[in-house]
């Protein structure tokens, strides 16, 4: 063996495993974070975070892709979106009158909790 080749065998074997491994975990996580950022950025979270289906924005959003994707003419776009606005007014209505329902079943701490349930899970 060459004296070059034989430095660098010797230096290799002088790594600890349990370093190497912990280096390259790290590069790998700062490489994926870094992805990712770069995703985001890029418009990936919008992707992932849309409005909500009951919000002015996410009502417009639906009405726009239906009419895209249906190629709907004027006649129908207008019929369309008097059919929706129907059906998100009969949504929101179920919706309140579901929570009053259950409202009514509870005890106040049960009520407390269950508005506090409620928050959590809305979209932020």
């Amino acid at each position: 063996m060459s004296p070059n080749l034989l430095e660098k065998a010797s230096f290799a074997r002088s790594w600890d495993a349990r370093i190497v491994c912990a280096v390259t975990l790290t590069l790998v996580f700062l490489c994926g974070a870094a992805a990712g950022a770069v995703a985001m950025n890029l418009g990936g979270h919008a992707l992932l975070h849309q409005p909500g289906f009951d919000t002015a924005a996410g009502k417009a959003l639906y009405f726009e892709r239906m009419q895209r994707d249906l190629n709907l003419t004027p006649a129908q776009a207008e019929q369309m979106q008097s059919t929706l606005n129907d059906f998100w007014q009969y949504y929101r209505t179920v919706l309140s009158d579901g929570r009053l329902r259950v409202e009514q079943i509870l005890n106040e701490e049960q009520r407390k909790k269950f508005e506090r349930m409620l928050q959590e899970n809305q979209p932020r």
